[in-house]
């Protein structure tokens, strides 16, 4: 029995491969400046009645915390405590986005490493695995 093959699914096979290796090749290649440009990350967020105001580096740790103490002086500690809390979320959602950005350039868009800086979910890091080995398993059914 000949066995064909399918041109057409080889030829997109190597252009993916192409794709995967290309990007691979440049992110190997700027590492370094990637590297550099991911830790300058800073984000800095003024709460919206201008009491706090925070900034933050690319894991959205809390780099620098700033208060208006005159204004904050006579103000309930709770309200002034949700206030941090919330600008520095914020703070730490913009750099999040940041760093996406940065690693965009690099990744897929529907990589599980930058699904997993979308959504913090461990799951997102398997998911392209995942669904090749469901493909495979699929296959092993027929």
């Amino acid at each position: 029995m000949a066995t064909t093959a399918n041109r057409d699914a080889n030829r997109e096979l190597r252009d993916r491969f192409a794709e995967v290796h290309e990007r691979y090749t440049r992110l190997r290649s700027d590492l370094d400046d990637l590297q550099r440009r991911l830790d300058a990350v800073r984000i800095t967020v003024v709460s919206p009645d201008g009491l706090v105001r925070v900034t933050v580096g690319p894991r959205g740790e809390l780099i620098d915390l700033r208060l208006i103490r005159r204004a904050t002086r006579n103000m309930d500690n709770e309200y002034v405590s949700r206030t941090i809390v919330a600008t520095v979320h914020i703070a730490s959602e913009k750099a999040a986005e940041r760093v996406q950005t940065l690693m965009a350039d690099y990744l897929p868009a529907d990589s599980g490493p930058l699904q997993y800086l979308r959504d913090h979910k461990f799951g997102s890091l398997l998911g392209r695995s995942d669904e090749i080995v469901q493909d495979l398993a699929g296959r092993d059914d027929r």
